[in-house]
């Protein structure tokens, strides 16, 4: 079977004549090998799982590889985890969040208590407040360091024996790439009597994640974040603890999740997780660190001889942070405006928005105690798989060049 990229067209819009790909922790492209994994089960193996003849048999065969293979790169063996397929990261957090909390509640009306941090994803942070304003739960949402690092004392102070019914803390932060203190809290969680969750949607394929040394309950994954396709992900989950089902139906997903599986997302993203474990999570890393590292040297550089001020956000130390993300703050820039500027050569995303002439700094950079005249000016650059030297050497001239001429030309907004 012929692959469904071509091997040129791997990075996406990224080539010759497109902009250089710097957001990896935006979305990946897909493998090339995953591609090929896929293909078989878009025009050759169509079955349905659920049915008993070979069509339907060669199907679920590939959904239990894919799951096996998940399960391998984040030691979730089948004695000690489920490996559930869901549509993606959203889907998984929802899940764990809402499932987990009603589980205990329902077991013991006293524990309506959850804990967060305050830099989480959407994904969980609303959920989290839903179950707040809606469900009528107590929420603490724990503060981050100048690193935007949760302190493992503060999660303590937070969290109420007998009354906590879960905790929720990511594994990595997308914005500035902290690394959190998961298995610190799971340890917590479970002193108190009360569930942990992570959502590790950012670390899995970047960093070795291992489900049982990390000790929590639930973690999430997220397909696209990882070389796999969008739309598919996993929630990985203990076999001893409480969820309620996500959809009510027939038996699929060990009778958790109802509906026809989507074998084709599905052996995508089993493909991704066997390529990343193939590989070595440990080498990826330390390869995605020395590309980055290059890239923080070359921008620094660029940017001072254009005359604009510049420090990274984050943890100061290479290892507590993810090995491929690079958050930049250029001061008296405006962020939103240089991406913009810069979008025909360079894709990035930018810690700040500009709404009706005003600038507003991303909650995560306000949260670690960032000055507006600092975090107005935040560049996030995630590098991949696909970053060259010649990558790196584009996004350090474009982006100095462009942030000096918007110094030149003055921001004409004002922060909010």
């Amino acid at each position: 079977m012929a692959s469904l990229l071509n091997e040129a067209a791997l990075p996406g819009p990224q080539g010759e004549d497109g902009p250089v790909y710097v957001d990896y922790n935006a979305s990946t492209p897909i493998a090339r090998e995953v591609a090929d994994a896929m293909a078989p089960y878009l025009y050759e193996h169509w079955g349905n799982p659920s049915s008993a003849y070979v069509y339907g048999r060669r199907t679920a065969e590939a959904v239990a590889n894919a799951r096996r293979q998940l399960a391998a790169l984040l030691n979730a063996q089948e004695a000690q985890a489920h490996v559930t397929f869901t549509s993606g990261g959203t889907e998984s957090n929802n899940w764990a969040i809402r499932g987990a909390a009603r589980a205990m509640r329902a077991a013991d009306k006293k524990r309506s208590h959850i804990v967060t941090t305050c830099v989480e994803h959407p994904a969980v942070l609303e959920v989290c407040r839903f179950l707040r304003d809606v469900e009528g739960f107590e929420l603490t949402e724990v503060a981050v360091d100048a690193e935007g690092v949760c302190a493992v004392e503060a999660l303590e102070e937070a969290i109420r024996p007998g009354e906590t019914a879960l905790v929720t803390v990511m594994h990595s932060n997308n914005e500035v790439g902290a690394l959190m203190p998961v298995r610190e809290a799971a340890g917590l969680a479970h002193a108190a009597g009360a569930l942990c969750h992570t959502d590790a949607s950012q670390s899995v394929g970047k960093v070795p994640v291992d489900f049982v040394a990390l000790g929590v309950d639930f973690l999430t994954v997220a397909g696209h974040k990882m070389y796999a396709p969008k739309g598919c992900g996993a929630l990985i989950h203990r076999r001893d603890v409480p969820m309620e089902k996500f959809m009510i139906g027939a038996g699929h997903e060990q009778g958790r999740r109802a509906g026809t599986e989507n074998v084709i997302l599905n052996v995508g993203l089993g493909a991704a997780a066997a390529l990343a474990h193939s590989r070595g999570v440990a080498q990826t890393a330390a390869k995605l660190a020395a590309r980055r590292e290059e890239l923080r040297g070359a921008l620094l550089a660029t940017l001072e001889g254009a005359g604009v001020q510049a420090r990274v956000n984050g943890p100061g130390d290479a290892a507590r942070r993810l090995p491929n993300t690079l958050s930049i703050s250029l001061r008296g820039v405006v962020g939103a405006k240089l991406v913009a500027r810069v979008q025909d050569k360079v894709a990035c995303s930018s810690g700040s928005a500009c709404h009706a002439g005003a600038v507003r700094m991303s909650g995560v950079l306000r949260a670690m105690g960032v000055e507006p005249e600092w975090g107005d000016g935040t560049v996030r650059l995630s590098v991949g798989k696909y970053t060259t030297s010649r990558d790196v050497e584009v996004v350090a001239r474009e982006i100095a060049v462009a942030a000096a001429e918007e110094l030149r030309l003055g921001s004409g907004v004002t922060s909010g």
